[in-house]
């Protein structure tokens, strides 16, 4: 490994709460450093004009990895990760099988790790099978390296299971990540229930079908403690509840997608017949994508994670009821933070890399110094003023489902560094 010199960048750290233009030092060991002789620095990178943000996490993808390998497997979602600025994943466990023991979560883990570009927070399963009947291995999965629980694609919907995995929760620190989906609102919905569905012929899925189960966990989680986390929040009635949970002191987070916070409901008029644009839950009207921004931008919403969910192209040219949910989205993960927020100056860039960054790491409870010497050094350098038109066909995922192809998005991932190492720059990924 080759101790590297970042010249003149600016360190936008939330970890330190530190905005800078300063120079960046990497040593041999994959650390930051403090200043040695310049000619021991065997590689100068000019940072001018970039920013330098410290580990970036996205705290919510699917890599399809075991049984979903025509979608996406770990090398591939890693080289996507590398490629869209990303050090550590949060890794979902709706596989095949789902992740619902301690030697499953093992192995994913240790693929991950063989494979190098990016490190892992596994997320093991509430349930066997994430069928919502019987609890699954919490212990074996957290010993196994499990950093939270959560039945993603499905809601854990059963009050009793949540109530028992609170309890868990309560008593070692491990995080419930909740998909907020009443089944019997949502039974057979594929988009909001409005207008544009309406239109369109589409069966309609209500907004109560989130908040309803919001409200009814942050009542649980008063009830039995623990720390709780909702994954990609998109209705007012749903911040309502978070924000009163936050208030009573309950340990409870929530997380936007970068499409709720772009798109709205218009999109599937763009897209129709096919079901690119379809997500879950699904895209919203613009009065609650512009309430979802607002809770961000108040600290409501602490987190924003991509919900990476690739798809063949076959899937996802069927017809709008038969294709699947998802979008691919780990690439274009911080140019739509960038052009949302920063392009539009809602967020100062302290702020605005929280979200990416310290926000994730609060919810698990994992600790990291940040630009410092003798941390780890994993960053993101990022041009925030270029601009670039999604191009799906450039994507290092195998998913190139996306409803942002041909969008122009404002802020532009140029290297990423993982343990001190290239495993992004000028386009390519480093193996």
């Amino acid at each position: 490994m080759t101790a590297l010199w970042v010249r003149g960048v600016r360190v936008v750290d939330p970890f330190a709460g530190t905005d800078t233009v300063t120079d960046v030092y990497v040593d041999r060991d994959g650390c930051f450093a403090a200043a040695p002789a310049r000619a021991a620095c065997e590689e100068t990178v000019d940072g001018r004009g970039l920013w330098l943000v410290p580990r970036v996490v996205d705290l919510h993808v699917h890599f399809r990895e075991p049984g979903q390998e025509h979608k996406e497997d770990i090398g591939s979602g890693s080289r996507a990760a590398a490629a869209g600025g990303v050090s550590v994943v949060g890794l979902m466990p709706n596989t095949a099988p789902v992740i619902d023991e301690g030697p499953k979560m093992a192995r994913v883990l240790d693929r991950v790790t063989q494979v190098g570009l990016v490190a892992a927070w596994g997320i093991g399963a509430v349930s066997v099978g994430s069928r919502g009947q019987e609890a699954a291995d919490w212990d074996g999965m957290r010993q196994a390296g499990a950093r939270a629980f959560s039945d993603d694609g499905h809601p854990v919907a059963s009050s009793r299971m949540m109530a028992a995995v609170l309890a868990f929760s309560a008593h070692h620190g491990t995080p419930v990540i909740q998909h907020l989906e009443d089944p019997e609102l949502a039974q057979g919905g594929v988009a909001h229930d409005g207008v544009v569905a309406n239109r369109l012929g589409l069966s309609g899925m209500p907004a109560s079908a989130e908040s309803v189960l919001a409200w009814r966990d942050v009542g649980l989680l008063r009830a039995y403690g623990g720390r709780l986390h909702f994954a990609h929040c998109s209705v007012p009635d749903t911040l309502a509840a978070l924000a009163w949970a936050r208030a009573q002191g309950a340990q409870a987070t929530g997380e936007a997608a970068p499409h709720h916070l772009l798109l709205t409901d218009a999109a599937l008029t763009e897209w129709h017949p096919t079901g690119m644009a379809k997500v879950n839950p699904p895209l919203r009207p613009a009065a609650m994508r512009d309430a979802l921004r607002q809770a961000v931008e108040r600290g409501v919403v602490t987190v924003v994670a991509s919900d990476h969910a690739p798809h063949a192209p076959d899937e996802k040219a069927r017809a709008f009821d038969a294709a699947p949910f998802g979008i691919s989205g780990i690439e274009t993960l911080l140019g739509v933070l960038l052009t949302v927020f920063h392009h539009e100056r809602r967020l100062t860039p302290l702020a605005l890399m929280r979200l990416v960054t310290c926000g994730p790491h609060e919810v698990v409870g994992e600790s990291y110094l940040g630009v410092v010497p003798g941390s780890r050094a994993d960053f993101t350098l990022i041009d925030p003023g270029a601009s670039w038109r999604v191009d799906p066909t450039r994507f290092h995922s195998r998913g190139t489902n996306t409803p942002l192809a041909g969008q122009v998005l404002y802020g532009r991932v140029v290297a990423t560094v993982h343990r001190g190492r290239f495993t992004f720059r000028e386009g390519q990924v480093v193996s």
